[in-house]
């Protein structure tokens, strides 16, 4: 029998490195036993539901920090933020404009107000197959045709690294009165250096949530949520929500991870960030030597609503096979783990903590790479019907495809979650009312909700997900071969 701990430890004792979360990257070994320090709430260790010493305190140098109202720490990761200021700021039953590419958390905080959800798209980038940016004028238009809206809630930068105009689109949102929440939980490093893009917090957005772990040496599950300094929100059901989504026994290790992960950005941050910096502009110098293996940089911003891009993100698309193909490459021959590896592209997330010998590695391994794939390339010349096609390419010359779901909402989330249901084959379920979330995991985006309208390209997408090996989360039934719909008389 091999235990979780057991496995963690071969792992962690490897040479596997880790091009993926958490932002810690294994290289803070300072910590001590965490057994020796996990407490409850004893005297003189404050209590974070009614913080008023030691954890007040810290709070409050996180807050100087970013240059927040108030920042308030998350032990339950970024999900709990999400629910907290979905909670608060729409009344139940209320309006929200929630972008279509958000995390599952922001719709299951709709799901809990009984929300009625007016879907905001992304643009869809199709030379490197990623989701783009929300548009500013796609906001004003909803917001315009939609006034009962309560609050806008968008996620920027995107898990592959686009960054929206949120200073336009909070600008937008104030002038109809409406609060602007940013999932930015893959940008709590944003603003600390001018190599990467600005926090949404700096440009106006209300609330804006960041998972520390993602990106800055914390442990996972670990992130904050901060209150914009002029932002016009109702602060006290904040913190009564907060009280209701966070653990009544928050990990002191959690809280102590992110009090130091603020004084080392405090103390270390401009040293740290300027080698960083350095690092990726050296990598993605050296990518641009390569032949077959692409990646997106500064190039996309500008079009398809990315007004900017976080380049710590490095995509890897190879010129032949998919992303899980180079995934496996990476992983068994170089012992490289990418955070995601499946259908056109490989994602490695980079951070702060990352060292000049694991950029060197991913730059020996790619190299090799690229050098493979020119004598496959070779291999095929003369060949009839020759040639290798990247699973990016397959997708782009597919005949109308946009990476941005369409689906019809024809009932309320609440309503279809909990309505009478029938279980059937996935593939004969076109036209049906969905009665479960379908997620494409990682990211977390659902490419189906309750009350929405299975459609021929969901099913399409779904089908060619899997032929990727990426993988397909949220039913019920785990081979993803079935999908409870409501029953037809319960449908519209």
């Amino acid at each position: 029998m091999t235990t979780i701990y057991d496995k963690l430890l071969a792992y962690g004792n490897s040479d596997a490195y880790p091009f993926h979360m958490p932002g810690h990257k294994r290289q803070i070994t300072d910590f001590v036993n965490p057994f020796q320090i996990d407490i409850t709430e004893i005297d003189g260790f404050d209590n974070l539901h009614h913080p008023e010493g030691i954890l007040k305190e810290a709070q409050e140098r996180a807050a100087a920090l970013y240059d927040s109202r108030s920042t308030y720490f998350l032990v339950n990761g970024s999900t709990c933020g999400i629910l907290s200021a979905v909670s608060a700021l729409v009344r139940p039953g209320g309006e929200i404009i929630l972008a279509r590419n958000c995390h599952k958390a922001s719709y299951h905080a709709c799901y809990l107000g009984d929300l009625v959800i007016h879907s905001l798209y992304p643009q869809w980038e199709p030379k490197w197959g990623i989701n783009g940016g929300i548009l500013p004028e796609d906001v004003e238009k909803l917001l315009t045709e939609y006034p009962k809206t309560q609050a806008v809630l968008l996620t920027s930068p995107t898990y592959d690294g686009a960054v929206s105009d949120i200073r336009s689109i909070a600008r937008i949102c104030h002038a109809h009165g409406v609060p602007l929440i940013v999932d930015e939980a893959h940008g709590a490093h944003l603003g600390f250096h001018p190599y990467f893009p600005e926090s949404a917090l700096k440009l106006g957005a209300d609330v804006v949530i960041q998972s520390f772990h993602k990106t800055l040496p914390s442990l996972t599950q670990t992130a904050v949520l901060h209150v914009g300094r002029d932002a016009q929100v109702d602060e006290e059901r904040i913190r009564r929500f907060l009280g209701i989504y966070q653990s009544s026994s928050p990990s002191y290790i959690f809280m102590a991870a992110m009090d130091r992960c603020v004084e080392f950005l405090k103390n270390e941050g401009k040293e740290r960030f300027e080698a960083f910096a350095a690092r990726l502009e050296d990598f993605y110098a050296f990518i641009r030597g390569l032949e077959r293996i692409r990646i997106p940089g500064y190039e996309i911003r500008g079009s398809y609503g990315i007004f900017d891009f976080d380049r710590s993100k490095i995509l890897l698309v190879p010129a032949a096979h998919g992303g899980d193909w180079i995934g496996r490459e990476l992983r068994e021959k170089d012992h490289l783990e990418l955070e995601m590896a499946a259908g056109g592209y490989g994602l490695a997330l980079t951070s702060v903590m990352d060292t000049e010998e694991g950029f060197e590695r991913l730059r020996k391994a790619l190299n090799r790479i690229d050098g493979e794939l020119a004598d496959e390339e070779a291999a095929c010349v003369g060949r009839v019907g020759a040639g290798v096609e990247s699973a990016l390419d397959r997708r782009s010359r597919s005949v109308g495809y946009d990476g941005v779901v369409h689906n019809e909402i024809v009932v309320s989330l609440r309503e279809a979650y909990d309505g009478e249901k029938e279980t059937v084959p996935l593939k004969e379920s076109e036209g049906r009312i969905s009665g479960e979330f379908l997620y494409l995991y990682p990211p977390g985006i659902p490419l189906l909700m309750p009350g929405e309208r299975i459609s021929r390209d969901v099913l399409e997408r779904v089908a060619f997900f899997q032929e990727e090996g990426l993988s397909i989360q949220g039913l019920r039934d785990y081979t993803a071969e079935y999908i409870d719909v409501l029953r037809e008389a319960e449908e519209r």
